[in-house]
């Protein structure tokens, strides 16, 4: 395949498919042939926000449709990008490649949104270069017009860049305006039925520029559309992606997970390839404490929030460690025993603390000469930073049996108040 990275681009796209946020998306041959290979067909069996749909009935929209937006917007933010000059350092084969980490740039996500993320597992990005470079994706995406290892370089920064071009790909896949975020933002608030997400994509794109270095500049008319993006994700994850029910769900398949691959009753890699289903069956064979709790989350039996504390650095860092978390489960649960007399078992209480979450400001405002954060924006980064701890709250999750009858929660909070009787390890 020949070609202009202009030609790229724009010729060759005569496969639509209809998506409901977009319209018609056009792929080319090759890639509409990615779409069907048993790896991007996972995708299809895989929830884009896992248990949401608990809190969220309509969030049952999958990581294959996310996907085929990411494409979308990928091709166009790379043509608004090349009509401005970046033709000048891109090349026909680059180009492909790009569009193709797009499209598949989640082919190695685990099922069930991000319940798997701080296990000791190999990341989704590795495991996307991985499937990328072997076959049958290695060829299919040969005869797409891409190149393989650029494509799966793109996505997994692990691997080399071995030109500045890829360097380029990298910091427009995932950066203040990437395509996944301005898909999935969208995405996810049409299916949830909230207003939070919605952006102007077409202006958006407008108001960029392509550097070399930097990926993409924008022009000061652009930063309302930048602090758009900033609240937009702020409120989602408040009330969306870390919604308590969404919290408990996902820490209940992680503890079942963690015990699992920690005794030994799990190998990493029977989670790897997984669907949402398949996890849940996964859990359902093997016999071990805890393997129950998938078969909980599935039905609905949810453990309840019992607390909520702003976290500190200073005082719970120690509790960031995933490895260590169920020792403190173990004394919490002691402690809680303690002040109650009643007994609360462990494995009736998880302590939950979100992965740790950004807001990406680093963008070059061309036409004012500074960075994002030091711009005419009303976003600096004491704001930024309020975002972060307001969302940054340790959630301690009980079940429903234990400690029935008393006060948990007032107990639960002098525990909480009072490290020392609990946060020794």
């Amino acid at each position: 395949m020949k070609g202009s990275v202009m030609d790229v681009l724009r010729e060759g796209y005569n496969r639509p498919i209809r998506d409901v946020l977009w319209g018609h998306v056009y792929l080319s041959p090759g890639m509409e042939a990615l779409t069907g290979t048993a790896a991007f067909m996972r995708l299809h069996r895989i929830f884009q926000l896992g248990p949401t749909y608990c809190v969220y009935p309509g969030a049952t929209h999958t990581r294959a449709g996310h996907s085929i937006g990411v494409y979308y917007l990928t091709r166009r933010l790379l043509l608004q990008l090349a009509e401005q000059g970046a033709d000048k350092w891109l090349s026909p084969s680059g180009a492909r490649s790009f569009i193709c980490a797009g499209l598949l740039h989640d082919l190695g996500h685990f099922p069930y949104a991000h319940s798997l993320k701080e296990l000791p597992l190999k990341s989704h990005e590795k495991l996307t270069g991985e499937a990328i470079r072997a076959e049958p994706l290695r060829s299919l995406i040969g005869k797409a017009g891409a190149e393989p290892d650029i494509c799966a370089a793109i996505v997994d920064t692990s691997l080399p860049a071995d030109s500045d071009e890829i360097g380029f790909y990298r910091k427009l896949l995932s950066g203040a305006l990437d395509p996944d975020k301005l898909d999935y933002l969208n995405r996810d608030a049409r299916y949830c039925g909230v207003p939070y997400g919605a952006q102007d994509v077409d202006f958006i794109l407008s108001r960029l520029s392509p550097h070399p270095e930097r990926g993409v500049d924008i022009d000061s008319r652009g930063i309302p559309s930048v602090e758009s993006i900033l609240f937009s994700k702020y409120l989602m994850y408040r009330t969306v992606y870390w919604h308590h029910v969404t919290r408990s769900a996902t820490a209940m398949i992680k503890k079942s997970l963690l015990l699992g691959l920690e005794g030994k009753f799990l190998a990493p890699e029977e989670l790897y390839g997984l669907d949402d289903q398949g996890l849940f069956s996964l859990l359902e064979k093997r016999r071990y404490p805890l393997a129950s709790l998938g078969a909980r989350v599935r039905d609905g039996s949810l453990y309840v929030l019992r607390a909520g504390i702003p976290f500190s650095e200073e005082k719970h860092h120690p509790l960031q460690d995933i490895s260590r978390r169920s020792r403190y489960e173990q004394a919490l649960a002691a402690a809680l025993s303690s002040e109650t007399g009643k007994k609360i078992p462990p494995e009736a209480l998880i302590i939950d603390i979100p992965e740790p979450v950004s807001f990406e400001t680093g963008l070059f405002v061309r036409d004012e000469g500074k960075a994002f954060a030091e711009s005419s924006s009303a976003f600096r980064p004491g704001l930024v930073n309020s975002f972060i701890k307001s969302l940054h709250i340790i959630r301690i999750f009980m079940d429903s049996e234990a400690g029935f009858g008393l006060n948990l929660k007032t107990e639960l909070y002098k525990v909480l108040h009072n490290e020392e009787n609990w946060l020794h390890l």
